[in-house]
């Protein structure tokens, strides 16, 4: 890579959502246009099913999506044990992503991942870890990942988020609203937390493996899209299924034509079961196709994911060297 393509990537990799975009400000809830979304489950289907086979890289060109994949990573971790001391590894991974041998081999020594994702309770460890990276923090909240909590309740952990010093939440819309055809209801929700986010940039977590169809999905994003999501992303990655290739489509076809009847662009997160480097490729495969080059940059694509870095990493490894590596070879793999 030239040095103002490295110099691009890595300002890139350390902006907020949507930094360089003016802001989805959301609009009026529009239920004729929300009544007409459809989604062809056969033709998704058929569609999601051709891509891993028609697209596909190597050599160089595999080494730079894969670079791509990491300026793009939410490096996540949500589990009850977590600690100071493991987030603050975690946050040194996410601004050392790869060896730094490695990313020297490949002309990328100021790669990092998009963001460092936590609980609550970790944002201010998160947050001193990260000082003076650019790496913004964000939090899941609103009861997540059920997002049963008083909806009072779910409000006020956005504001004690963002005063905590997270720059994005993560909030979890009531899948009830979605499965009953409650989109004024879902509307208003989604609404609030935007507001309650003030400058913080709000992803709506659609738990989509919840919804029941793909009809569902594609109204629900466009609710969510029209009350001031930033971005749509697809799970908790708690749910039974997560993240698929058949959801993303119905997902960024939905941002597609908000961005064509708006000119407002959101983003992207797939999150949940994304592991492996050759799953990566392919969902950045589906974003290019789907939305355009625009869309493959941290502002506006995210995975959500805590084991994919890994695997990306013994690849490039791999591509450096030309041979494969045990996995603690590799700090947090």
């Amino acid at each position: 890579m030239t040095t103002t393509q490295t110099t691009a990537t890595t300002d890139l990799a350390t902006q907020l959502p949507q930094a360089v975009e003016p802001r989805n400000p959301g609009m009026p809830l529009d239920m004729d246009w929300v009544m007409r979304a459809r989604a062809n489950r056969s033709a998704i289907e058929r569609r999601a099913a051709t891509l891993p086979g028609r697209r596909s890289v190597k050599k160089d060109h595999q080494a730079a999506w894969m670079a791509r994949a990491i300026s793009c990573i939410d490096l996540t971790t949500l589990a009850g044990d977590d600690t100071p001391g493991r987030v603050a590894r975690l946050c040194a991974k996410a601004k050392q992503p790869v060896r730094a041998d490695i990313l020297e081999a490949i002309g990328l020594p100021g790669l990092t991942v998009g963001a460092v994702c936590v609980y609550h309770d970790m944002i201010a460890p998160a947050v001193s870890a990260l000082q003076g990276s650019g790496i913004p923090v964000a939090a899941v909240s609103t009861g997540f990942p059920a997002g049963l909590s008083p909806f009072a309740l779910r409000v006020a952990e956005i504001g004690e988020s963002v005063k905590a010093g997270a720059r994005e939440i993560d909030i979890v819309i009531s899948r009830r609203k979605v499965l009953t055809g409650d989109w004024q209801g879902l509307y208003e929700e989604m609404r609030a937390f935007r507001e309650a986010c003030g400058e913080a940039h709000v992803k709506a977590i659609l738990a989509t493996g919840e919804l029941g169809t793909l009809q569902n999905v594609a109204r629900a994003s466009l609710v969510c899209m029209m009350a001031g999501a930033d971005f749509i992303k697809t799970s908790t990655g708690k749910e039974g299924v997560n993240a698929t290739l058949p959801v993303s489509l119905v997902m960024m076809r939905a941002i597609r034509e908000y961005y064509a009847r708006t000119g407002y662009r959101v983003g992207y997160k797939p999150a949940g079961g994304i592991s492996k480097a050759k799953d990566a490729a392919t969902y950045l495969a589906l974003v290019k196709e789907e939305l355009g080059d625009r869309w493959l940059r941290p502002d506006l694509f995210r995975f959500g994911a805590s084991s994919l870095l890994g695997d990306i990493e013994r690849q490039l490894e791999h591509h450096v060297t030309g041979a494969y590596s045990a996995s603690w070879r590799h700090a947090l793999a």
